[in-house]
């Protein structure tokens, strides 16, 4: 039990050091970037209830401050050297684990799955949140419920999260926070870029829930207007990394209470710069006429002096008086708060239970579930993903059928099937990239900001992922095998069987490893490029396609032998070269056995047969042949379900592999970036 006099949320004497200028990319990794103090001696309080406004200038250490709170600076825990001071929970000092238990935290940048509704967004946000020891189903969809009425959403409840205003989506963001019932709320300018009536509402809901459920609520502001003036409790005001005053708001707040001591109504924001000599003018807006007193003008160099002189003076004006406006509450003692009456000497409610967390089952059967039905809608973003994971390589394939469905029989050359083999391979393989290049990074970037509130690891978000994509990459490598069976004469189910595992490995390969490249990359372009780059390699090498095996230096022709496209090509190469008896072979005709007249193109095909015999018996070269020149004497006698086998194979290893990556941690700098 928390007594009356005691804060929920208290910060002693705290200094920040963190990077003061930008610094190149390298510089960043390397952390040689110069570092200055940025949050010096802060102290202040919370309690439950109130929401606390912090405000300042750009540069004033407003997100620092929150970082702080929040524990996302470097380092994290109070023993590092970056942070210092003591930073207490309901009496308990405030770790990460303890931040990301009972807390919460609304970044300026949060980013939605695109095809979700609103219902949906919030849904799933419970499932990764709440876990079933304190609600079941029914219980977690009650609790979305009263979110959504809480912050006006219901009206909006089955609408795309692309198709909602920018105030709604503000209140998306915050509802998925509120969702697990944190007793301390950090928002970073939730009113930015909203117009007035939306700056109004989300001030308005975000006080009534705060005063309603007991919780306290800090939130960043860098111009506040006057009409949130009466939904603050408590004001903080920075001025490079300096605490020029935090307490109470005004005596509005606190009025009305017939035990209340009058000193105690003296201690709020108004009353202290009137009595240090700076009272605010009528019809002025209170918070914009500190915040710009608070404020160093850069207009000329005697502007600056100045003015930087007189926030020095205040900063140690409220360092030596300050104490009791820190210790002020910034509401009625008489109010109730969190169901409760809040008299003088009555105890808040107890804090309640942390929401125990979902087992990582759980949390990838949520993942796998967000994907899919982020997919499988009629919106046009899920509509968008779904042809680019199912309908863009039968449509590649489709215009293979058109370009090789008219080929007459003297021209299934071994040239041209050896090009057909190439064009399956490849295109599998690019298209994959394709597709995953223009899918993942919206997952990849709430990846990284649901990682950072610690609902999940890397690991289990690639196999959530890959798990998801499955059973579109199944279905659309079985629609193309299908259409290359047609493209290349194949009759038996079983070669339609041992195409489709080809190319789902294939596929699954490329898609793996543009995963790994976008794990540490950023732009989608250079990963994209990279893979790309990659996979031409692994074709151009291991294929046989385009260059024979046996004519390779021997490093690297047993370097082949680490490729997937080696078995794949190999595979491919014996399906096809079997079923192709009016190949001709690449050599010489003898004229005798051509008719006199006509050439071999224009003739009958009855009359090709002997002549494509004839040239083989000549030759001594036939399809057999070919596959010994391209891959030796081992390769081309070896089963097809070996070769099926070790491609799938490939495609399980390079999984696991990339899987490992995603457990290995990344630069702060890096993962900042991917946030974005």
């Amino acid at each position: 039990m928390i007594s009356r006099d005691s804060p929920i949320l208290e910060l002693s004497n705290v200094f920040h050091s963190g990077q003061v200028e930008n610094g190149t990319w390298l510089q960043r990794i390397m952390g040689s970037v110069k570092t200055g103090l940025i949050l010096k001696d802060i102290s202040l309080e919370i309690h439950r209830g109130e929401v606390l406004a912090i405000l300042g200038s750009k540069g004033s250490g407003k997100r620092a401050l929150l970082d702080v709170i929040s524990r996302r600076t470097e380092g994290g825990d109070m023993s590092e050297a970056a942070t210092r001071g003591q930073i207490h929970l309901g009496g308990s000092v405030l770790t990460r684990k303890l931040f990301q238990e009972r807390c919460a935290y609304v970044t300026r940048r949060c980013n939605l799955l695109p095809g979700l509704s609103v219902r949906q967004t919030l849904e799933y946000a419970a499932s990764l949140t709440i876990g079933s020891k304190q609600a079941s189903g029914q219980g977690r969809g009650s609790r979305v419920r009263q979110v959504m009425a809480d912050l006006a959403l219901t009206q909006s409840a089955n609408r795309s999260v692309n198709d909602i205003t920018r105030c709604e989506r503000r209140r998306l963001e915050i509802g998925i926070q509120l969702v697990k019932d944190p007793v301390l709320l950090l928002l970073d300018e939730p009113t930015r870029d909203l117009d007035p009536l939306g700056a109004y509402l989300v001030s308005s809901m975000v006080s009534a829930d705060a005063r309603r459920n007991g919780r306290a609520v800090a939130l960043t502001a860098e111009t506040p207007r006057s009409d949130v003036f009466p939904f603050l409790h408590r004001v903080a005001l920075l001025c490079l990394g300096d605490l020029l005053y935090a307490g109470p708001v005004s005596s509005a707040t606190m009025s009305g209470s017939p035990n209340a001591d009058n000193l105690m109504r003296r201690h709020h924001l108004l009353a202290y710069f009137a009595d240090i000599g700076f009272p605010c003018p009528r019809m002025e807006n209170p918070l914009m006429y500190y915040l710009c007193l608070s404020t160093v003008d850069r207009r000329s160099r005697e502007r600056f002096m100045e003015s930087n002189h007189q926030i020095a003076a205040l900063v140690d004006k409220f360092k030596a008086e300050g104490a009791p406006y820190r210790k002020a509450f910034g509401f009625d003692t008489d109010e109730t708060l969190g169901g409760g009456p809040m008299g003088m000497g009555v105890p808040p409610p107890p804090l309640p239970p942390p929401f125990s967390k979902p087992g990582a089952l759980r949390v990838a059967k949520a993942l796998v579930s967000r994907q899919i039905s982020s997919i499988l809608n009629f919106r046009l973003s899920g509509l968008t993903q779904l042809c680019l994971r199912v309908l863009s390589l039968p449509l590649f394939f489709l215009l293979l059928w058109l370009f090789y469905s008219g080929r007459e029989a003297y021209q299934r050359t071994y040239v041209s099937t050896n090009g057909l083999i190439f064009n399956f391979l490849a295109g599998c393989y690019f298209i994959s990239i394709f597709s995953t290049v223009c899918t993942f990074p919206v997952h990849r970037t709430r990846y990284f900001q649901e990682c950072q509130e610690g609902l999940y690891g890397g690991w289990l978000f690639h196999l959530s992922y890959s798990l998801g994509g499955l059973p579109f990459s199944v279905i659309s490598t079985l629609a193309s095998s299908r259409i290359a069976v047609e493209v290349s004469g194949l009759t038996s189910y079983e070669s339609w069987l041992y195409l489709w595992g080809i190319f789902f490995a294939c596929h699954v390969v490329a898609e793996q490893q543009t995963l790994a490249f976008m794990r540490v990359q950023h732009c989608s372009l250079s990963a994209a490029s990279n893979s790309l780059l990659t996979s031409s390699i692994y074709l151009i090498l291991g294929s046989g396609t385009l260059r024979s095996l046996k004519a390779l230096p021997e490093w690297l022709f047993y370097l082949t032998y680490a490729t997937q496209p080696r078995y794949a090509g190999s595979l491919l190469a014996g399906q096809l070269f079997s079923v192709n008896p009016h190949a001709i072979p690449n050599c010489t005709a003898v004229p005798p056995l051509l008719p006199p007249g006509p050439t071999y193109s224009n003739i009958g095909v009855s009359q090709r047969e002997p002549i494509h015999q004839a040239l083989v018996i000549s030759c001594g070269y036939d399809g057999l042949s070919y596959l010994t020149e391209r891959y030796g004497d081992s390769v081309a006698a070896s089963p097809p379900s070996f070769d099926l086998g070790i491609s799938l194979a490939f495609a399980a290893g390079v999984t696991v592999f990339v899987g490992i990556l995603f457990l290995l941690p990344l630069p702060a700098v890096v993962k900042s970036k991917f946030r974005e």
